[in-house]
């Protein structure tokens, strides 16, 4: 029996029940406690591989708590399932196709047979044709309309055709390659095109359209405005080739637009758009950094791959993390989840974590299409780290919701100045400290007392400075920010999701959601620029549309 096919309700498995069970006994469990009473405690709940570490200790999670979450994943049949993605099995159910996006990530001897044919060369003959395209454009021999080498690329994409690759590319920029400068164009604001193509120069600029279908509303409109700059630029019909690559699976199309055959690199059904940076779609990295750092990139990856496959449960990062997070959304009624990364370079890593996380998880319907009657994913949020504690910090330490927290800091900076990088490690540390610990309402008084306050203020303020603690955290350690490191990082969130989608019965590979927005917006558009017989469906969006028709001039 498949997990895809027939998702159980995780609510009946008997570690489920337990867990209830455990939430309850745990109401007057101190972190701080724990730590006093178990000088072992963070050698036993922190795992390290291939330069990153992972501390969890700073959770609401004692030897009972973990065993019982480990026995939910063995109940939910999470080895089977871990299997069943890694071979190619239909894992997405509603699209009745794999979830193949880490064979992108494995080396050149392995085979992997999906409906009778080996997918690795396939794979590899897309590397090749990548690396053909990187080394043209690095080495000044990919001319532009002028004969100038190109200069700048700007890929047009959007969702995870954009969040990945932006992510990777900036998070690397210390490796980039000098020469080229990319760029990323996404939203469909005319004041974002207008922003960009004020810095380029159409000559030695070279756009790569990132679509699958080849006809994202968003993507498209952008692509269509970018050939006609570079025709007003001084291009021409005949050169446009020149200037323009696709990733598409839809060849005619992308053909039909102007761009040549050769220029055209293929995506797969099976690689879904927020699991896609390491195929084709990732090409502007491989262009930024070089395709030997793109390789390190998915050898990265794939080391965190067999250690998902391989690890035992107990000792398996996205494991434990997955389980954490379904202890604190389903037992605690947490909602919300912070990402805190404290590295500039990764100050993206929020933003590509919400399309992984919510666009996959967020679903109200097992994958056979029977309701939940759990909670299901997180809202993800959160940003750079120092700049979060001068703001919402405050709510993470003296709210009332919970919120738990991966905290993200490198060892090593790319860019030591002074002794900023151990403040800047030194802070990460602290906060999830402070969150952990809090202060008393004891403490807080006793050093009102000593700051010479008499006992009516005292009293007055305490309350105010009082701290809960208490609040859970993770702490992800890298050696520094490189291909290989980011990399099993990404690919760590990646089998986190998958395996929350597991335990819940869900599937981590669809997103209809997105779709109705989609519809309805062609909808509203005909409303807008053209004289429609009929009102729309309800009063609020046709008073808008009055509203925007009636004062628009274009």
């Amino acid at each position: 029996m498949t997990h895809y096919q027939h998702p159980i309700d995780a609510a009946q498995h008997p570690a489920w029940q337990q867990l209830v069970q455990q939430r309850e006994a745990m109401h007057d469990f101190r972190m701080q406690d724990a730590f006093a009473n178990d000088p072992q405690r963070f050698q036993r709940f922190s795992l390290n591989h291939d330069g990153l570490l992972l501390d969890f200790s700073k959770n609401l999670l004692d030897d009972t708590t973990l065993d019982l979450l480990m026995q939910l994943a063995e109940q939910s049949q999470l080895h089977d399932a871990i299997k069943a993605l890694f071979n190619g099995e239909p894992v997405n159910a509603s699209e009745q196709r794999p979830a193949l996006h880490t064979a992108l990530r494995r080396p050149i001897g392995d085979s992997l047979v999906v409906d009778g044919e080996d997918l690795i060369p396939q794979i590899h003959a897309v590397l090749n044709q990548m690396t053909e395209m990187v080394n043209r454009i690095h080495n000044g021999l990919w001319r532009g309309y002028s004969e100038k080498p190109i200069t700048d690329i700007v890929n047009i994409g959007i969702g995870g055709s954009f969040l990945g690759p932006q992510l990777v590319s900036e998070a690397l920029l210390p490796f980039a390659q000098q020469g080229v400068h990319c760029h990323f164009l996404a939203n469909i604001d005319g004041s974002e095109f207008h922003e960009l193509s004020n810095s380029l120069n159409a000559a030695t600029t070279l756009f790569i359209v990132s679509s699958k279908s080849f006809n994202t509303l968003e993507t498209l409109k952008n692509a269509q405005a970018a050939r006609r700059w570079y025709l007003a630029q001084g291009g021409t019909e005949a050169c446009v080739d020149r200037h323009f690559i696709a990733v598409s699976s839809n060849v005619t199309a992308a053909i039909k637009f102007g761009i040549a055959p050769e220029n055209i690199l293929p995506i797969w059904d099976w690689v879904g758009g927020r699991y896609s940076l390491w195929s084709a779609i990732g090409l502007p990295i491989a262009l930024s950094i070089g395709m030997s750092n793109f390789k390190e990139l998915l050898a990265g990856a794939w080391s965190m791959d067999q250690h998902f496959q391989e690890a035992p449960f107990t000792e398996n990062m996205p494991v434990i993390m997955a389980m954490l997070g379904i202890w604190y959304s389903d037992f605690w009624q947490a909602q919300s989840y912070a990402i805190l990364p404290y590295d500039h370079y990764l100050r993206n890593f929020t933003q590509h974590l919400q399309q992984l996380d919510m666009e996959s998880n967020g679903k109200h319907v097992r994958q056979d299409g029977t309701p939940l009657n759990y909670n299901s994913g997180s809202i993800i949020w959160g940003g750079v780290g120092c700049n979060g504690q001068h703001a919402y910090h405050q709510l993470l330490h003296q709210g009332t919701l919970m919120v738990p927290a991966d905290f993200i800091v490198p060892v090593v900076s790319h860019n030591q100045i002074a002794d900023h990088h151990q403040w800047l490690y030194a802070n990460c540390l602290s906060q999830s400290q402070a969150l952990m610990q809090g202060k008393s309402l004891e403490q807080a008084a006793q050093e009102l007392r000593e700051q010479g306050l008499d006992e009516s203020e005292v009293q007055r303020l305490a309350a105010h400075k009082e701290i809960p603690g208490n609040r859970p955290s993770n702490t992800l350690v890298l050696e520094r920010v490189c291909p290989r490191r980011l990399a099993a990082l990404i690919a760590l969130y990646e089998h986190k999701v998958f395996v929350q989608s597991v335990v819940w019965g869900t599937n981590a590979f669809d997103q209809w959601g997105v779709e109705l927005g989609k519809i309805l917006g062609d909808d509203v558009y005909e409303r807008l620029t053209k004289q429609a017989p009929n009102t729309a469906t309800d009063a609020s969006t046709q008073g808008l549309i009055n509203f925007f028709r009636n004062r628009h001039r274009g």
